[in-house]
């Protein structure tokens, strides 16, 4: 009887599973799909899941009717520039806050986390006519310091509690070897922690390459888009393109999963970083 409620309860698991992974690619598969078929079928009734014939004309028509290559190379520069800088920033400031003692620092950890509670509609208004006075405006500058101001709390967040967790005998056995505190924050504890920055990263990557109130606000000028704004503007006054929007779509998601699965080992030892107690 145990053994029969054993094997029903992995049945049931695996049926969950599969239902759950295929309600999360369900939507990626129906615009890969939209992507490659003939136009004469992406607004068919009943609709068509598999196309009768393979077309690659959305993936043309992706760069040669729009500016695609200079939205994704603005994107990329934008995003990489926000990760590296709030991870420095950030895990300086996070492991200040796990190791070192002063007045205030539960109350500091609150408003770092506070601050990312902000709805960005919120913010819009004060930091467009910051920017507007600094003159940022359609530059990646412009977009970069407002992501960094919300991808910092998160990382800060993420970051102190894996400082926390580690044991404080690698700090201690460095400091009576003469290690100044830089040095131990650089060669020992950034090492131990790779993996949880790793998937700190690539969060912090995500959220700013798929941004699109502030790039939409900020960035008026057609050559300094980013791609979720670009696919967006896809439309005209007298045309839907559904193809092209589901090709670019494709294009913009392809390099987001390549990028999880190559780093899928070091996200998930992230995810276990500091598990090693004193």
């Amino acid at each position: 009887m145990t053994k029969t409620k054993s094997i029903l309860g992995k049945i049931a698991f695996a049926v969950f599973v599969v239902i759950f992974v295929g309600i999360i690619v369900l939507p990626f598969f129906w615009q890969f799909m939209t992507s490659i078929k003939p136009l004469s079928e992406i607004s068919a009734i009943p609709a068509k899941w598999i196309p009768s014939s393979v077309h690659g004309d959305f993936y043309v028509n992706v760069f040669t009717k729009h500016p695609f290559g200079r939205y994704l190379l603005n994107s990329f520069i934008v995003a990489l520039t926000t990760t590296v800088l709030s991870i420095l920033i950030g895990a300086s400031a996070a492991y200040a806050l796990a190791r070192l003692r002063f007045k205030g620092k539960k109350f500091m950890l609150m408003a770092i986390l506070s601050i990312s509670m902000f709805p960005t509609i919120a913010t819009l208004s004060p930091i467009y006519l910051l920017l507007r006075n600094l003159k940022l405006l359609n530059t990646y500058a412009g977009l970069i310091l407002p992501y960094i101001t919300f991808a910092l709390p998160l990382a800060i967040w993420l970051l102190t509690n894996f400082f926390a967790q580690l044991p404080k005998g690698f700090e201690e056995a460095a400091a009576i070897d003469g290690c100044s505190r830089g040095k131990i924050f650089f060669t020992i504890m950034l090492p131990l922690i790779k993996p949880a920055i790793f998937s700190v990263a690539l969060i912090v990557f995500i959220n700013a390459w798929n941004e699109y109130l502030y790039a939409l606000t900020f960035m008026t000028n057609d050559e300094m888009r980013t791609v979720p704004v670009g696919i967006a503007l896809f439309p005209s006054n007298y045309e839907l393109p559904w193809g092209d929007m589901a090709a670019a779509t494709v294009v913009v998601t392809v390099p987001l999963i390549i990028l999880v699965l190559i780093f899928q080992k070091k996200i998930i030892a992230g995810l276990t970083t500091g598990g090693v107690k004193e």
